[in-house]
């Protein structure tokens, strides 16, 4: 009878041990914090789109402290790569991860990660599949790309303005086609020509590009690739710049107009705050120069007075809904007509499906896609 009781209660305080440690583990848990991670295809200081982003990341460290831990991944150039990323970021804890591309967590295999993960939150920038567990996000990158084109416009005096590009998508099509009809509102007639890398970033392959379109004539350059390379190459031959993605003046002081950005920290802050709190749901976000998400980086000193006056009131119209930079009547580059008069282009499906370039661009679209 000894042993058995000594048994018993032997087995008695092992299950209240057992208890006491299980209910200390889950204290613990809750102490935890909430993991978020973010997926970029170049570095995160290249000075333009990467960057941006990071910015973001930065911003919900500031916003929320030791509740959260983020962590990155960078140079993830092709869509392959993706799914062996979140392989080895679920097997870490992460709860939430931000795809920075097109691509990352959409078609093929990437198209089912949400399936795999079903217990992380993904949001994407820039595509449009929508799943229980994933978002999408971007942001009318065309108005205030159509307002840096009219910095270019303005600053070119022959009319030709260089703009380099990554890859044939309708994302990169939409932005060419907004550069240059914002260059011809203050340059009638002007023409832009294309110059395609074939990469997201490539600091080698912008730059040759920045050198090309110069030797090629061009008397401005705009770009929609991720880094400001072509900015040193502007600043070292005296030719006007328009970025893309962050500002970048410190790149060419002299040569600097201005650039389209994006303010990603605010919509990154707000999502990871409702997947902390349960109230996160799955959507599409298109933000815009109204919502703060979008807008113009500080001119340099080669804008006008007047140009900037311009540009303020066009944004102004934008912000009212009095002006899109996608309604007709447009034409593409053979001159038939796209856009008919009164009609303006949906973001979706038209400005997602943009397969045509408009009037005034020299050049065709490239028929290489991103890496996947």
């Amino acid at each position: 009878m000894r042993r058995k009781f000594v048994l018993g209660g032997f087995l008695l305080v092992l299950a209240v041990a057992a208890l006491a440690l299980a209910g200390g583990s889950a204290a613990r848990s809750e102490q935890e914090p909430f993991k978020v991670a973010f997926i970029y295809p170049g570095p995160h200081d290249d000075g333009g789109w990467s960057q941006a982003h990071d910015k973001g990341r930065l911003a919900i460290e500031n916003a929320l402290g030791s509740k959260v831990e983020t962590t990155y991944k960078e140079n993830i150039f092709s869509s392959a790569q993706v799914p062996q990323v979140v392989a080895s970021l679920a097997r870490d804890g992460y709860d939430m991860i931000f795809g920075c591309s097109f691509g990352f967590f959409e078609l093929g295999v990437n198209g089912q990660l949400y399936k795999k993960y079903p217990d992380i939150y993904f949001e994407q920038a820039t595509g449009t599949q929508v799943k229980k567990n994933q978002s999408e996000y971007f942001g009318a990158g065309e108005d205030t790309i159509y307002l840096s084109g009219m910095a270019a416009g303005a600053a070119s005096k022959k009319g030709p303005i260089g703009y380099i590009v990554p890859f044939g998508i309708p994302e990169v099509i939409r932005h060419a086609n907004a550069f240059l009809l914002g260059a011809q509102a203050t340059h009638p007639g002007a023409r832009v020509k294309l110059l395609w890398t074939n990469a997201w970033v490539s600091v080698p392959k912008e730059t040759a590009a920045a050198k090309s379109l110069i030797a090629a004539g061009v008397d401005v350059l705009g770009q929609n690739v991720d880094t400001p390379a072509a900015g040193a190459v502007a600043e070292d031959k005296g030719i006007p710049w328009v970025g893309y993605d962050s500002d970048a003046r410190k790149i060419a002081p002299k040569q600097w107009l201005t650039a389209a950005t994006y303010n990603w920290g605010p919509y990154y802050v707000k999502r990871v705050k409702a997947a902390m709190n349960g109230t996160w749901k799955p959507g599409f976000y298109y933000g815009t120069i109204k919502d703060g998400f979008t807008d113009i980086a500080p001119y340099g000193p080669k804008v006008s007075a007047k140009t900037k006056a311009a540009i303020a009131a066009k944004k102004k119209a934008i912000v009212a809904g009095k002006f899109n930079v996608f309604t007709g009547p447009l034409y593409d580059q053979a001159g038939k007509l796209r856009v008919p008069k009164g009609k303006t282009l949906k973001v979706l499906p038209d400005l997602y499906e943009m397969d045509w370039l408009a009037k005034g661009m020299i050049g065709k679209v490239s028929t290489v896609k991103p890496p996947s």
